[in-house]
């Protein structure tokens, strides 16, 4: 298989996600928006003015995410990318995260993203052709200047899996890749940082400013190619000069 059907995308209903989403949209794709948020998702759908599909269910639940998957692939087709991009953030460091704080980070960062792996790999191994795209974060390799332990410990995990599966995935046509931005301009940013915080990260930015979601979805789009079947394991920093490796 050489041209993509179907593409899902987590965490549509944030910035991220939906222009990830929009970008998709714009390469004839059919896209499944999955979020837990179900007005949200509404909402987009109406404003996007093109057939998208909006599903709503809770991607830490092994059983939620399997029963939806098989009726997404009833009701749209299979998937044939997958963008891993939901996630929640802590900005709790090790002494303040609780346990509970903890497993619920791990929970939907990584073991969503692996549960949703596990179902679309079948598929895509039957037409020898797939992507998977996982969104990390510069906090697993910084281990979070803003960020907190659970959640850079979520995303470093995030990495491991990328690349467990690209290994295991190397010889079926599928690519599994992940991005690893910092300071997108979300709520992140925008609400879950102090006006103070926002001041300082601009000044320590290299390029001056925070990265904008259309650019994320720009990644998203290029290991979403067809032309990028010779790239696999890899994890694409997108932090505006913060770290070069």
């Amino acid at each position: 298989m050489e041209k993509a059907e179907v593409a899902l995308v987590t965490g549509a209903a944030g910035p991220m996600g939906f222009a990830v989403v929009k970008a998709f949209i714009e390469d004839g794709l059919k896209v499944v928006m999955v979020d837990v948020k179900a007005e949200a998702l509404q909402e987009l759908k109406g404003a996007l003015g093109a057939p998208v599909y909006p599903y709503t269910f809770d991607i830490s639940d092994p059983a939620a995410v399997k029963s939806s998957m098989q009726r997404i692939e009833k009701e749209v087709g299979a998937i044939d990318i997958l963008v891993n991009n939901a996630g929640i953030l802590s900005n709790n460091k090790a002494a303040q995260t609780t346990a509970e704080e903890w497993n619920r980070v791990m929970a939907v960062n990584v073991n969503g993203a692996f549960y949703l792996s596990q179902a679309v790999l079948p598929n895509m191994r039957r037409k020898k052709w797939g992507r998977i795209i996982n969104t990390a974060s510069y906090a697993a390799k910084s281990g979070g200047l803003t960020a907190g332990t659970a959640y850079s410990t979520s995303k470093a995990a995030l990495i491991g899996l990328t690349f467990s599966l690209a290994a295991e995935t190397t010889r079926e046509g599928i690519t599994v890749n992940g991005i690893a931005p910092a300071y997108i301009r979300t709520p992140m940013v925008t609400e879950q940082l102090t006006a103070a915080q926002r001041e300082t990260l601009l000044e320590k930015i290299p390029v001056g400013r925070f990265c904008e979601p259309e650019e994320f979805a720009h990644v998203v789009r290029f290991l979403a190619s067809p032309l990028s079947g010779f790239i696999t394991g890899e994890i694409i920093d997108q932090n505006g000069g913060f770290h070069f490796d």
